[in-house]
């Protein structure tokens, strides 16, 4: 199995409650909280883990709430290494209320880095990859990096042969896409916002997709739709994946589980299209756990295992 790096730059210690409404003004008795590891590359070695992968996490930490993610991640083993930060560790506070059945997600914005925090968080990154190994860089930027940071990593590592897998927005994305990478991951949203167009034709939806791939911008992309499956484009030409239709009970993790699942399968030597059919299957699996939970393997594995089944009957 191929090395695989994520760079995770903003993380976060994400706390999950329950009460039973949700008040205003009013003193709210919550259930015991449950403390996980959070941010994008982060959850999406998390998910690598669950699935039976390996992977080492790259991120900066601060604060008694940074020695509160090093343990969290302990505890689940995953190999991670960590720069140092004088600003702590942002937190996130998930509530779902029972009530409505509804989840109320409380985001903060993160620390503030120093350049040289994370000029340093570039530095790890060759000496923690391997030639031909691959690189996630997942998740949003502390509010002071650069725009082109994710590009200037990319660019630092270019000479090692690796394959980088985007899953970003925003500025840092187009920035990122003038290097080059291997796959990236947008939703729909992220793909409108990319290209500047509403794309509100399935047809639309492709063209663009594959436009990236043509012009260079990525090898492959992935197009999350949701409970509607993926957009997968690569050299190889443009197509719709279903979704296998699974019960809902969270979103969250769903798109890190699909990333960790494409990654897990890729390091393994499976083929792109292999690689985007478990990262869809994960994807599915992780709305089938409660709250913040990723993809459980048993449900990947059945899930994938039913998408071959479909797309040898529908080729």
């Amino acid at each position: 199995m191929e090395t695989v790096v994520t760079l995770t730059m903003n993380p976060a210690v994400d706390i999950n409650t329950a009460i039973d409404q949700v008040l205003a003004e009013r003193k709210l008795r919550c259930d015991e909280a449950v403390y996980e590891p959070g941010g994008g590359g982060i959850n999406v070695s998390r998910a690598i883990r669950k699935l039976g992968g390996e992977s080492m996490a790259l991120y900066p930490a601060g604060g008694p709430t940074g020695g509160i993610l090093g343990a969290l991640l302990d505890e689940e083993r995953i190999s991670r290494a960590s720069v140092p930060t004088e600003s702590w560790t942002r937190e996130n506070f998930i509530v779902f209320e029972r009530s409505s059945e509804r989840q109320f997600r409380f985001g903060t914005p993160g620390p503030v880095l120093q350049e040289s925090e994370w000029k340093a968080c570039l530095d790890l990154l060759p000496k923690n990859l391997q030639h031909g190994g691959i690189l996630v860089l997942s998740g949003s930027l502390p509010r002071n990096a650069p725009a082109d940071f994710y590009a200037q990593a990319v660019r630092g590592i270019r000479s090692k042969g690796i394959r980088v897998v985007l899953d970003t927005s925003g500025k840092a994305f187009g920035e990122t896409l003038r290097e080059a990478v291997f796959l990236i991951k947008p939703n729909l949203r992220e793909l409108k916002e990319l290209v500047g167009d509403p794309l509100s034709e399935e047809t639309d939806q492709e063209r663009a997709a594959l436009e990236l791939v043509n012009r260079g911008s990525t090898e492959v992309v992935v197009v999350s739709l949701g409970a509607a499956g993926i957009i997968l484009a690569s050299s190889e030409g443009v197509r719709r994946l279903r979704a296998p239709t699974v019960p809902i009970r969270s979103k969250v993790g769903a798109g890190d589980s699909m990333v960790a699942g494409i990654v897990f399968h890729l390091a393994r030597g499976a083929s792109v299209h292999e690689a985007a059919c478990y990262g869809l299957a994960a994807g599915s699996a992780a709305v089938m756990t409660p709250g913040s939970e990723l993809c459980r393997k048993e449900d990947t594995e059945r899930l994938y295992r039913r998408l071959l089944c479909y797309l040898e009957q529908h080729p």
